[in-house]
Protein backbone atom coordinates (compact mmCIF):
# COMPACT_ATOMS: atom_id res chain seq x y z
CA UNK A 1 0.00 0.00 0.00
CA UNK A 2 1.49 3.61 -0.89
CA UNK A 3 1.60 5.75 1.44
CA UNK A 4 0.81 9.79 1.11
CA UNK A 5 3.01 12.46 2.56
CA UNK A 6 2.76 16.18 2.46
CA UNK A 7 5.73 18.23 3.17
CA UNK A 8 4.22 19.83 6.60
CA UNK A 9 6.73 22.71 6.66
CA UNK A 10 5.58 23.70 2.82
CA UNK A 11 1.84 22.89 3.47
CA UNK A 12 1.97 25.19 6.37
CA UNK A 13 3.69 28.38 4.22
CA UNK A 14 1.89 27.86 1.35
CA UNK A 15 -1.08 27.88 3.94
CA UNK A 16 0.24 31.14 5.54
CA UNK A 17 0.57 32.76 1.69
CA UNK A 18 -2.94 31.94 0.47
CA UNK A 19 -4.02 33.73 3.48
CA UNK A 20 -2.16 36.59 2.63
CA UNK A 21 -3.38 37.26 -0.95
CA UNK A 22 -4.02 40.39 -1.79
CA UNK A 23 -1.67 42.36 0.89
CA UNK A 24 0.61 44.80 -0.40
CA UNK A 25 4.43 43.97 -1.11
CA UNK A 26 6.90 41.47 0.11
CA UNK A 27 3.60 40.63 3.05
CA UNK A 28 1.91 38.58 0.02
CA UNK A 29 4.85 36.78 -0.87
CA UNK A 30 7.59 36.46 1.25
CA UNK A 31 7.01 33.86 4.29
CA UNK A 32 8.67 35.91 6.77
CA UNK A 33 7.24 38.84 6.07
CA UNK A 34 3.45 37.02 5.35
CA UNK A 35 3.65 35.21 8.57
CA UNK A 36 4.23 38.16 11.03
CA UNK A 37 1.53 40.50 8.85
CA UNK A 38 -1.30 37.61 9.14
CA UNK A 39 -0.52 36.78 12.84
CA UNK A 40 -0.85 41.01 12.80
CA UNK A 41 -4.35 40.48 11.00
CA UNK A 42 -5.44 37.99 13.13
CA UNK A 43 -5.18 39.71 16.05
CA UNK A 44 -6.79 42.89 14.49
CA UNK A 45 -9.78 40.62 13.58
CA UNK A 46 -10.32 39.71 16.96
CA UNK A 47 -10.25 42.70 18.52
CA UNK A 48 -12.57 44.71 15.57
CA UNK A 49 -14.94 42.05 16.17
CA UNK A 50 -15.60 43.23 19.39
CA UNK A 51 -14.81 46.64 18.70
CA UNK A 52 -17.78 46.74 15.93
CA UNK A 53 -20.42 45.84 18.63
CA UNK A 54 -19.47 49.02 20.78
CA UNK A 55 -19.01 51.34 17.18
CA UNK A 56 -22.79 50.47 16.59
CA UNK A 57 -23.89 51.02 20.23
CA UNK A 58 -22.29 54.45 19.78
CA UNK A 59 -23.69 55.29 16.50
CA UNK A 60 -27.78 54.54 17.70
CA UNK A 61 -26.91 56.68 20.98
CA UNK A 62 -25.64 59.46 18.48
CA UNK A 63 -29.10 59.21 16.36
CA UNK A 64 -31.37 58.85 19.03
CA UNK A 65 -29.86 61.31 20.44
CA UNK A 66 -30.87 63.48 17.75
CA UNK A 67 -33.74 62.88 17.06
CA UNK A 68 -34.27 63.50 20.63
CA UNK A 69 -33.66 66.81 20.67
CA UNK A 70 -35.35 67.79 17.96
CA UNK A 71 -38.01 67.35 19.95
CA UNK A 72 -36.56 68.98 22.99
CA UNK A 73 -35.79 66.24 25.13
CA UNK A 74 -32.36 64.90 25.61
CA UNK A 75 -31.15 61.40 25.04
CA UNK A 76 -31.04 60.46 28.88
CA UNK A 77 -33.95 62.24 29.70
CA UNK A 78 -35.66 60.26 26.51
CA UNK A 79 -34.43 57.44 27.67
CA UNK A 80 -35.50 57.45 31.54
CA UNK A 81 -38.75 58.88 30.60
CA UNK A 82 -39.29 55.67 28.13
CA UNK A 83 -38.73 53.21 31.55
CA UNK A 84 -41.21 54.99 33.44
CA UNK A 85 -43.70 54.72 30.62
CA UNK A 86 -42.75 50.87 30.34
CA UNK A 87 -41.69 51.02 26.61
CA UNK A 88 -39.43 48.20 25.84
CA UNK A 89 -37.56 49.29 22.49
CA UNK A 90 -33.73 48.92 22.53
CA UNK A 91 -31.46 51.66 20.52
CA UNK A 92 -31.28 49.61 17.71
CA UNK A 93 -34.91 50.07 17.33
CA UNK A 94 -34.91 53.52 18.05
CA UNK A 95 -32.78 54.55 15.82
CA UNK A 96 -33.63 52.84 13.19
CA UNK A 97 -37.34 54.46 13.41
CA UNK A 98 -35.55 57.28 14.17
CA UNK A 99 -33.63 57.79 11.02
CA UNK A 100 -36.37 55.72 8.36
CA UNK A 101 -39.83 57.10 10.38
CA UNK A 102 -39.31 60.27 11.64
CA UNK A 103 -43.27 60.17 12.20
CA UNK A 104 -43.08 57.36 14.16
CA UNK A 105 -40.50 58.31 16.42
CA UNK A 106 -42.23 61.62 17.01
CA UNK A 107 -45.67 59.60 17.98
CA UNK A 108 -43.12 57.36 20.55
CA UNK A 109 -41.53 60.81 21.58
CA UNK A 110 -44.96 62.29 22.12
CA UNK A 111 -46.42 59.32 24.09
CA UNK A 112 -43.25 59.54 26.22
CA UNK A 113 -43.77 63.11 27.14
CA UNK A 114 -47.33 62.43 28.28
CA UNK A 115 -46.56 59.66 31.09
Amino acid sequence: MRTKNRVASRERRRRVLRQTKGYWGRKKNVFRHANNQLQKGLVYAYIHRRRKKRDFRRLWIIRINAAARMHGLSYSEFMHRLKQAGIMLNRKMLADLAVTQPQAFAALVEQVKAA
